[in-house]
Formats: C-alpha cells, structure tokens, sequence
C-alpha cells in the first residue's frame, strides 16, 4: 500500500523566530476579524482574580492586628495568632499543585472555575467563623480552617488564571500582548493589597472601635465580591486555542521527555521567583519601621491602616509602568534591569540605615523606600509570572507555572521565619542598627543573585513565544520518537499530522512520473 506524501516540517531556530509549516496550524492564534472587547474578555476574567490574592492575603493582617486589640494575651500567647496568617500559604502551594495538574489535563476553565466557587465560600465561612457555645478558641481553629481552604482557591487562581490568561492574550494584538497579561495579573494583585488596607480603614471609620467585631468580619467577607463578580464572564469562558490545539489531556504526558527538555528553565525560574518572594517579604519590615516612627505607640486603628494603605499604593506605579515596559523591551531584559537596580537601592537603605533609622529623617526613608517598592514591581513583581506562563509548551504550563509559583509562596514563608533570626543573631541584637541592615544585605545580594541568572539563563521572550515554544516542544518529543498526533483535543487530532517516521514513509512513496 502507498502512503501519501506528506509535507516535511519546517525546521524551528533555537532563537525561535519563525512558526513551523505543521499539519496542526501552528500559527499566531490572533484573530483580526474577532471585535476588540470580544478579543480582550477573556484575558480579563482570566487574569483578574489575582485581585482576590492580593486582597485575601493582605486583610487578614488588618484582622489580626484587630484581633490582638480585642483579645489580647488570650490570642497572643495562643498559637491561633500565627496559624491565622500563616495558614494560607500552606494552602495556597496545595491549590497552585492542585489546580495545576487540573488546568493541563481537564480543563482550564473549569480549574478556574472550581478556584472561584472556593474563593467565595470559604471568604463567607471566614467572616462567619464561629466556635461552640461561642468559645474564643473554637472561633480561631474555625479560622484557621476556613483560611486554609480559601488558600487552596488562592492557589487555584494562579496555574489556572494566570496561564490561561497569558494563552488568551495570543488573540490580543501584537506589541501589546505583556501589558495586558500584567494589568490583568500583576497589578490585580497590586490592587488588591491597597483595598486590603484601605477598606478596614474605611469600616473602622465608620463602625468605630467600638466594633471591632463586625469590622474585621465584615472585612474578610467583602473578599466573597471580586471572585463573585467574575463567575458569569468565566462561565461564559470557551478553551483557549492554544490549550485545545496543544494539551495532552487525552493522552499520557511522556514526563521524561518533558523534564529532559525544561528542568534546567525550569528550576532558574523556581529559584528566581523564591528569591523574590523571599526578599520581598524582608524589605518589609521597612515600612512597619517608618510607620511606628510616624505614628508613635499610641495611635489610632483607622491611621494605622491609612499609612498601610499609603505603602501599598507605592507597588502601583512601578507595576502599571512596568506593563507597557514589558512590551517595550522585553520580559527577560526587563526583569534583569528592575531586579538589579532595586537590589543597589536594597544596598543603599541598608548602608543609611542609621541615618534613616530616626523621625527628622522619616521623610527622605519614604520617598527611597517608595523608588525601592516601584522597582521591585516594575521587574520580578510584573515579569516573573510572565515568563513563568510563557517559556514553556501549553501541554504542560499548568504544572510548570504551579512548581514554579509554589517555589516563590515557599520563599515567602521561609523568609518569614527566617529574617527575625538574622536580626536577632546580629552583633549588637535585634533593635540595634546591624539588625536592621543585615537582613536588606542579604536581600540587596540575592537580587543581584536573580539578576545575573535572569540575563544568563532566562529565554528572550517574545510576543509569539508561547506558539514558537510549542513548536521547539513538538519538534523535541518527534525527534524522540513521541507520535504528537496524540496531542490537542479530539478535533485538531483528526487534522494533526505528526513528522514522526516521515523519511521511512517516503522512502515507501514511488515517485510520481512526469507526464
């Protein structure tokens, strides 16, 4: 039997700067013909529930500053205080691993659907906790759960929104594609932060302190609104092509090949991330600084917010900034450029900081610390994530983007826990000027550190990366034997053709004779 000649595929430079002839169109998936909200919908209601990360994250610090004022030792001294905050980056790296293996061999839609749902009731469950008989102990473990389960929605948002927001942008016009992958991710999370503080800011004006109960209840159930606010746009959500033409949810993912090909990109972006995340979380111990210093011991709840929400505003410009950026010069260059220069400025405050360490100076301590937020944003905090839901193939960017986002939640967490040892173990104690500094060295250091590894070993990133990468992936997995006729959903397998055994099938094709 003859078979019939088939087209060869087109080879792929490593640089990646032409798409393949494939049988399977892989080709830009922009559609010119599709109206430009119809186009930038689903990059919206995809990407913008980060919101309730930054959000739900960034209340319970209010609730637990709240909560010390109206119990006292009786939730200091228990180990309920640090559970409560601590608990939903546990169960945000849960989500993240979870939600990732769904988004890459279900659905992305209904991944991002399940992650809603959650964040709605368990932000409810959380404003209602309640314990037995009203018990103050019972009403804390309700918390403490209650904030674990919602963590696990936390962590659903990013493998499932975060990269089927990166896929939905292909159909976004070329140039513009970084910008609105970052304001509808980065700075939804930037937002979210600011309403953190600002909206228990606003409750405490207007219940008082009298009320502190139906404050910070209150504050923890207003963060059921963004997750609810999106569940008809993502109802109405349809695959991303590149997930119905690319995924492998109906076959079996041939894991040796996928690690042989992207351990190496892999772990640079894990540990780039958990660096970040990691000195992030030490800087600020900056701003509860300046704040004590302004405010003095005996302040008000609602100033005490206020200027919470004053250091949160200082990450918006630098993120909104760093979006277009991003498309300006490229994620890669971008980040390594940011990352560095907030790394120099980490060093400054570090080195002045016993001249800043006082009140006549407070004002100069907020305008560096204010360059120092923006840059970190307008680098690591808008194009890490980027280059996570970008430098891989879509069979498998669920699980890559979730190992690589639990990395940095784990570097958070570790360095959490970990700075209050270095200042404590420095020369002269905690309270002393090298512990303040010690811990921004060694933060200024480990962004100079991801620096060097963003402009050594991260891929250039381009508009049509996530196409040109699933090209390099197919062409990788048929150089190894891999049938990618396997791939996509059941509709582009009828039409893929795979370049696998292609040269034995021609050597069986007479060839045709000249009439």
């Amino acid at each position: 039997m003859k078979l019939p000649m088939r087209r060869k595929r087109k080879d792929v430079s490593p640089a990646g700067d032409s798409t393949a002839e494939y049988g399977h169109d892989a080709v830009p998936v922009d559609n010119p013909h599709k109206g430009r909200w119809e186009r930038s919908w689903p990059t919206i209601a995809c990407g913008a529930g980060l919101f309730s990360d930054g959000y739900l994250n960034g209340v319970i610090g209010q609730v637990n500053t709240i909560l010390k004022q109206l119990y006292g030792k009786a939730y200091t001294n228990s180990p309920a205080q640090s559970n409560v905050t601590a608990i939903t980056f546990a169960g945000t790296v849960v989500g993240q691993l979870f939600f990732g293996y769904v988004s890459d061999h279900y659905s992305r839609k209904w991944a991002l659907m399940a992650s809603t749902i959650i964040l709605i009731i368990f932000a409810i469950l959380s404003a209602g906790s309640y314990g037995a008989g009203g018990s103050l102990g019972g009403m804390l473990a309700a918390l403490t759960a209650w904030r674990f389960l919602l963590g696990i929605g936390i962590g659903g948002e990013y493998p499932a929104g975060s990269v089927a927001c990166a896929e939905s942008t292909g159909e976004l016009k070329s140039g513009h594609r970084n910008r609105w992958f970052i304001m509808f991710t980065n700075v939804q999370i930037d937002a979210g932060s600011i309403l953190s503080t600002l909206v228990p800011m606003i409750l405490v004006l207007i219940c008082t302190e009298d009320h502190l109960r139906l404050v910070w209840r209150l504050s923890l159930g207003l963060g059921a609104i963004p997750p609810l606010s999106l569940l008809y746009l993502r109802l109405k959500l349809e695959e991303p092509e590149e997930f119905k033409r690319e995924s492998m949810k109906n076959t079996k993912t041939p894991w040796m090949l996928v690690l042989r090909f992207y351990w190496l990109r892999l772990s640079v972006v894990s540990l780039i991330w958990f660096i970040y995340d990691f000195s992030a979380y030490s800087f600020s111990i900056y701003s509860t600084q300046w704040i004590s210093i302004i405010l003095g011991e005996d302040t008000s709840l609602w100033k005490s917010f206020g200027w919470g929400t004053l250091v949160n505003a200082f990450y918006l410009p630098g993120a909104m900034a760093g979006a277009f950026i991003s498309d300006w010069i490229g994620p890669r260059r971008a980040l390594y450029i940011f990352v560095f220069l907030q790394g120099c400025v980490g060093f400054l405050m570090a080195g002045l900081y016993g001249i800043l360490d006082k009140p006549a100076n407070v004002a100069g301590f907020v305008v560096i610390y204010g360059i120092f937020l923006s840059l970190g944003e307008a680098g690591p905090g808008d194009n890490i994530g980027l280059v996570a839901s970008k430098s891989s193939a879509t069979a498998i960017r669920g699980q890559y983007y979730a190992i690589a986002a639990a990395c940095g939640k784990i570097g958070a967490f570790v360095g959490t826990y970990l700075f209050p040892i270095i200042q404590k173990n420095a020369p002269d104690g905690t309270d002393s000027v090298r512990g303040g500094q010690d811990p921004f060295f060694v933060s200024s250091s480990l962004c100079i550190f991801s620096a060097a590894l963003a402009y050594f070993m991260l891929p250039h990133i381009g508009q049509d990366t996530i196409t040109l990468e699933d090209v390099k992936f197919r062409e990788y997995l048929e150089s190894k034997g891999w049938d990618t006729r396997q791939m996509g959903s059941k509709e582009f397998q009828m039409r893929s053709e795979s370049s696998v055994d292609v040269m034995n099938e021609e050597q069986t094709v007479e060839p045709v004779k000249k009439v």
